[in-house]
């Protein structure tokens, strides 16, 4: 995965690199249409197919059981594997060290490519270095645009959760928030931490960190109870994943609270209840593009040496705010399973 010996790019803007990315996926395709689905159960489908040859790319990711976020992630990775003439080979695990035994094992299956996210960038530091010892590209989504070049990553798509979380603090203010809680439904999480650090430095009011476990919607939805019926100055519940804001809406009315509710992160389920009135606004990362990035950049490096950024610039996809103003124009998009 050595870059030393390509010519660098110049610096580019992500929309460029998503155009660019875009107009180099469309001369690769053949003019069939119907393009055959990934192995893996391909979503989305495509006008043609790449008759480059076929060639295996893991995606490795965090995904907790039952989290619907990533199935959208998954759907835009079989898209473009399906376009792309490409195996691909999903697998997952929320604990760090799985996870990297997971990267491990795409290593020894001799895949092409690896797309990895980064949730607990420590934890994969090493196994990541074994693949790029194996001359195996890498690619980064989703979780560690902050850890993804010292890591060796060849290319990042994702948003800064940083720079998410000022811009929902700053929606904050402009709705006239005063006191919120901030729900932490997995430790360790460096994109978590940093979406609440974020919303904390630009919020005018007073923000506290409440842990839940995130694999536990009972226990989520009595924490979040407890945390309300304690506390009646809490105007707004700002969770962290879809999941978790719809739950949060059921504390909110069994604590008897006024609280209203917003999201980092969309699936279909939260743009109605958007619709309904019962979930303020979300920011979205758009993690269709991301999982559909991931796999057709690892493409586009084998079958032309291209990489997005010019291996310095990450490829951002968000933020993004929906709220009752614009959810129409996403709902249709999200009944699919595609935002």
């Amino acid at each position: 995965m050595d870059r030393s010996s390509r010519p660098r790019s110049r610096r580019i803007t992500p929309a460029l690199a998503l155009a660019a990315a875009a107009a180099l996926a469309l001369a690769g395709c053949s003019s069939s249409s119907g393009g055959k689905k990934a192995e893996e159960g391909g979503g989305g489908g495509s006008a043609g197919k790449a008759g480059t040859p076929r060639i295996k790319i893991a995606l490795v990711t965090h995904q907790s059981p039952g989290d619907t976020f990533w199935d959208i992630v998954r759907k835009g990775a079989e898209a473009a594997a399906a376009k792309d003439n490409v195996e691909l080979i999903y697998s997952a695990d929320p604990n760090a060290g799985n996870q990297a035994g997971l990267v491990q094992n795409a290593i020894d299956q001799k895949v092409d490519g690896i797309a990895v996210t980064l949730a607990k960038p420590d934890a994969l530091k090493d196994v990541v270095a074994r693949a790029k010892a194996a001359g195996i590209p890498v690619v980064g989504l989703n979780s560690g645009v902050g850890d993804w070049q010292q890591l060796g990553l060849l290319e990042f798509f994702g948003q800064d959760e940083t720079v998410a979380g000022e811009a929902l603090g700053k929606r904050l203010n402009e709705v006239g928030a005063k006191k919120a809680v901030c729900v932490m439904h997995e430790q360790g999480n460096v994109g978590l931490t940093q979406r609440c650090d974020g919303v904390k430095k630009t919020f005018s009011g007073t923000l506290e960190n409440l842990f839940v476990n995130g694999t536990d919607m009972p226990s989520v939805k009595s924490t979040i109870t407890a945390k309300l019926k304690r506390d009646g100055d809490i105007d707004h519940v700002v969770a962290l994943g879809a999941p978790i804001a719809l739950t949060a809406t059921q504390s909110v009315s069994e604590a008897g609270s006024d609280a209203e509710v917003a999201t980092f992160d969309l699936n279909k389920e939260l743009t109605k209840a958007i619709s309904a009135g019962t979930i303020e606004f979300a920011v979205d990362q758009q993690p269709y593009l991301q999982g559909y990035l991931a796999i057709d950049s690892l493409w586009l490096y084998e079958n032309n040496g291209n990489y997005m950024g010019g291996g310095e610039q990450p490829v951002l996809t968000g933020p993004a705010f929906v709220d009752k103003s614009n959810v129409a124009g996403v709902d249709a998009f999200a009944t699919k399973g595609t935002r």
